[in-house]
Formats: C-alpha cells, sequence, structure tokens
C-alpha cells in the first residue's frame, strides 16, 4: 500500500470541517472495522512506487483506552495535517502512515486494530477515523501494548529497510506498563500466529528495532509517574514524556527529523517549528520533551570535548541511527 498523493490544503480542509463536532460523530465505530482486524493479515506494506519512491514507513500505534482516547480525536479534528506538513517541510518525500489501535487483550473486545499503509490524507483519514475507541482497558495498570508492537514486528514489510536497510519509525502512545510477555494464547486468537511459547516483551522490542525506531509517548507528566520506569527498562532515551498530548504531531515529527538528519540540533528544530505558528509556551514544551533524546544523538546543541581517539566504537548501525543499548 502507500499510493495516492498527498495534499496539505485538502487534509485541513477535511479536519477544519469536523473540528467542532462531537467525538462519536467522527469515530462512529461501535466494533472493530471488519477491514482492520488483525486475524489472518500476512503484511501491511510500505512500498515504493514511481510517485514514491523513497517510501518512508510510520507507524502510529494509539492506545484507544478510556484515558487515553483524546489522542486519536486531536489527531482526528485538528493535528494530522500538521504532522505530515511538518515531515514535508522539513524535507521528508514520501512518508507512509499507518495507524493502530490498541486496547486490553484481557477484557476488551478489539485489543488490537490495524489499518494500512498510506500516502494520500483521504486514505489516511479513513483508518484513522475507522478505528474503533473502545475506552476499556486493563485493571492493573498494564494494557496490551506488546500485541501492536509484536504485529509492527513480523506483520509488516518496508521497501525502506528491505531495499535501502534504511529503518521506518514505531510511535505508541500510552499511559500505562505493558505486559512483561506476548501471550501465545492472544497471538493466535487475535492475529493467528502459533507461538510454541509466550515471547518475552523485551524479544519482541528487540525484533522491532531490526526495522523500525521505536518511541514511546507519554502524554503528560502527571502520567508518566504510572508507567515510565518500566517502559524506560525497555527503551531508554526513547521514552518521550510530554508536557500536553496536543504536542504528540510535533514531537513526533521533531523524533523524525532529528533521526533523519533534517534538523541538525534542537535549535534548528525550534527555528523550523516556529514557522509552523507555534505558541512560546508550546514550543518550550516540545524541545523539553526531546532535549534526552537529541542529547544520545549529539544533536541537544551543547557542545561536546572531541574524542581522544576518534575511531572508538559507537552504537551507530549501518543506517546512520543509534541502537537501542
Amino acid at each position: 500500500m502507500g499510493y495516492g498523493s498527498y495534499s496539505y490544503e485538502a487534509h485541513e480542509t477535511m479536519t477544519r470541517a469536523r473540528s467542532e463536532l462531537p467525538r462519536q460523530e467522527v469515530f462512529r465505530q461501535e466494533r472493530c472495522h471488519p477491514l482492520m482486524e488483525p486475524q489472518g493479515v500476512k503484511w501491511r506494506e510500505s512500498r515504493d512506487s514511481e510517485a514514491h519512491p523513497q517510501s518512508l514507513g510510520i507507524i502510529f500505534s494509539l492506545d484507544v483506552t478510556g484515558s487515553m482516547g483524546e489522542i486519536p480525536d486531536l489527531l482526528a479534528r485538528h493535528r494530522l495535517p500538521a504532522f505530515m506538513k511538518a515531515l514535508l517541510s522539513a524535507g521528508i518525500p514520501d512518508p507512509q502512515v499507518l495507524f493502530m489501535a490498541v486496547g486490553d487483550a484481557n477484557g476488551d473486545r478489539a485489543p488490537l486494530q490495524v489499518g494500512q499503509f498510506e500516502s494520500s490524507e483521504r486514505q489516511m483519514d479513513q483508518w484513522l477515523t475507522w478505528s474503533y475507541l473502545e475506552g476499556g482497558g486493563g485493571a492493573a495498570g498494564t494494557e496490551s501494548y506488546e500485541l501492536g508492537m509484536y504485529f509492527a514486528a513480523r506483520h509488516t514489510e518496508l521497501d525502506c529497510w528491505r531495499k535501502r536497510k534504511h529503518r521506518g519509525y514505531f510511535f505508541m502512545t500510552g499511559d500505562e506498563r505493558p505486559y512483561g510477555y506476548v501471550s501465545r494464547k492472544q497471538v493466535a486468537q487475535l492475529i493467528g500466529d502459533t507461538l510454541e511459547q509466550d515471547l518475552p516483551v523485551k524479544q519482541v522490542v528487540d525484533e522491532l528495532q531490526l526495522t523500525y525506531e521505536p518511541f514511546f509517548l507519554i502524554p503528560d507528566l502527571a502520567r508518566r509517574r504510572n508507567c515510565e520506569r518500566d517502559w524506560r527498562e525497555l527503551l531508554g532515551d526513547r521514552v518521550i514524556c510530554m508536557e500536553d498530548p496536543t504536542d504528540t504531531v510535533e514531537v513526533a515529527a521533531g523524533l523524525v527529523g532529528l533521526c533523519e538528519g533534517a534538523f541538525s540540533d534542537l535549535d534548528a528544530l525550534a527555528r523550523h517549528l516556529k514557522k509552523q505558528d507555534l505558541t512560546r509556551q508550546r514550543l518550550g514544551a516540545v524541545i523539553r520533551a526531546l532535549t534526552p533524546f537529541a542529547a544520545t544523538l549529539g544533536r541537544d546543541g551543547v557542545p561536546r570535548p572531541p574524542l581522544e581517539d576518534e575511531h572508538l566504537p559507537t552504537n551507530d548501525d549501518n543506517s546512520g541511527h543509534r541502537r537501542l543499548r
């Protein structure tokens, strides 16, 4: 998938027309949409084409439990066009976006929903608004985030990786802890795979990062207390603590731009974001959220003394991105 062209103007018009509608008028599904059922899906594909020769696969895996439904709603009614505009204006030519919706497999009717990689505004919007915002969730401070990571690791194929050994991006929003393992019973029931045993969540993260740059976005500082420690054990500085969920778009676009080298450092990113009409307060919040990760890339703007031995090994891989420790 990933065909069609993108128009920011058309996308902005689409979202502005429903910006004042209640959530239930935008997200009308009362169960998982049949086309978003993961059962039996072999691949979701991000492919190059004549119109998109440098495709870059990007997944938004959105927590749609009761405490997290505001982020899909913000994207659908206000913010998704700004994400695409930020990427395109930063020189990322062919982004292809897939939306997932994640809940809790121990109680929800639709704990995993999966769209397709798309390039056009209409198709992206279709999958996003087809998501069923079930509003359920787990009872013990955990959600089935690991199922979204498992699906991305084993059931997506990206031309950016297959042809160019260039990773895509995986953004997961959430405010709870993951389960410690991927249940083979849940995988069989929801996806159809046969596993010999449960998989430790760390193994799934390791598989995911082979083809994706993974990030976990916590919506605000109050909710970081619920889950930050557990996620940092898995993802380190790729856990991004935002100050407000409205910053999701700028934070995600900033992460792509920093990793892709579109911005040399946070100052360059800040100058770019100023052109997007961000208020001074929101600009500061975005930069603060990104500073710890930017430091791992050496792009936080802080001068560093030269190494005594310039040939010391690093954790960078052949794509130029820093691997998880």
